[in-house]
């Protein structure tokens, strides 16, 4: 059984098919909704704008949030816990030789 498969992904109306892992479907599905929840509460706001300014918004929107999430992301400890092991099996390999 094949770990792929084939679904549509309906986004403003309009239909993308998208062969993805299986177990990623609802992860898709969730993303296609609030993508189009997202477009609803522009186009409820803005009535007046064209449908290509809801999208380059809500990328916009969906963009400067990943920016915001990978500042969050503090890499710092893990950096200094591979140092301390780099230093400990340099230690260990030093004494083996």
């Amino acid at each position: 059984m094949t770990n792929k498969l084939s679904i549509n992904i309906n986004i403003d109306g309009r239909i993308y098919p998208l062969t993805i892992v299986r177990e990623d479907e609802e992860k898709y599905r969730k993303a296609a909704k609030i993508l189009n929840e997202i477009l609803l509460q522009y186009k409820k706001k803005y009535a007046d704008h064209d449908q290509k300014d809801f999208l380059a918004m809500a990328a916009f929107q969906f963009v400067l949030k990943n920016l915001e999430l990978e500042e969050r992301v503090d890499e710092s400890p893990f950096i200094e816990e591979v140092k301390e092991l780099n230093e400990v099996l340099g230690d260990y390999l030093s004494i083996n030789e």
